[in-house]
């Protein structure tokens, strides 16, 4: 987990589980936009005309999480693409420190005037280059 800069915590409430009594498996998405976000407010990002889309999302589940777990998601930059930014996240239970999930997710910038996707902007680039170092 040291190679990850910035977490968030987040509880898992009882509508997060199945019949099994587990997370849903499309509940882990929700704890990663959180993670990703909190990310970004820490970095000091403002709201502009400039929104990110979501293009893609990986998710490998690693053990079962279940209500009333508290979670920590990590996050960081994996990669900065000319449109497209890539983050990693790993969601550990804090109370063993067990892995429970990991995710990739690659959002495109897009102007909301005219939904074209539009560079990132190297104010953005170098706020995440100093803030992973």
């Amino acid at each position: 987990m040291t190679e990850y800069a910035f977490s968030a915590r987040t509880r898992v409430g009882f509508s997060d589980t199945d019949a099994q009594g587990v997370v849903y498996y499309g509940r882990y998405l929700p704890y990663f936009d959180l993670a990703r976000t909190e990310y970004h407010r820490r970095l000091g990002q403002v709201r502009t005309g400039v929104q990110s889309a979501m293009r893609a999302v990986s998710v490998e589940y690693h053990a079962p999480a279940r209500f009333d777990d508290l979670l920590e998601v990590f996050v960081r930059v994996e990669r900065i693409g000319t449109t497209s930014v890539t983050y990693d996240h790993a969601a550990y239970r804090i109370a063993d420190d067990a892995l429970m999930a990991t995710a990739k997710q690659t959002v495109v910038l897009v102007d909301l005037a005219d939904h074209t996707a539009v560079p990132v902007p190297d104010a953005f680039r170098d706020r995440v280059n100093a803030f992973e170092r």
